[in-house]
């Protein structure tokens, strides 16, 4: 089972991310925050309060919001991945 280590706040709607597994990274959450739970967050004063629940080991906001893992990890390796562009023949 995969778990966050430590987060912090980066800038505008990102957020560092360390997981259990090694890995770590800069997440964009831009346009991933859907939902009631999720509404308080579009202040990035309130979004700038992510922090790791230390027995959820994952990341959450005062609000009570919260990410799984397993989708920031999914967020990480989409958005690392180097961007393709088109090659003309």
């Amino acid at each position: 089972m995969l778990h966050i280590k430590s987060a912090k706040y980066v800038a505008d709607y990102t957020i560092w991310v360390a997981f259990d597994d090694g890995t770590a990274g800069e997440i964009n959450l831009d346009g991933e925050l859907n939902g009631p739970v999720f509404e308080p967050l579009k202040d990035i004063a309130v979004f700038r309060k992510v922090s790791v629940d230390p027995e959820l080991e994952t990341v959450v906001w005062p609000n009570g919001a919260d990410l799984a893992p397993e989708f920031l990890k999914g967020l990480h390796n989409m958005q690392s991945q180097p961007k393709r562009t088109a090659q003309l023949l």
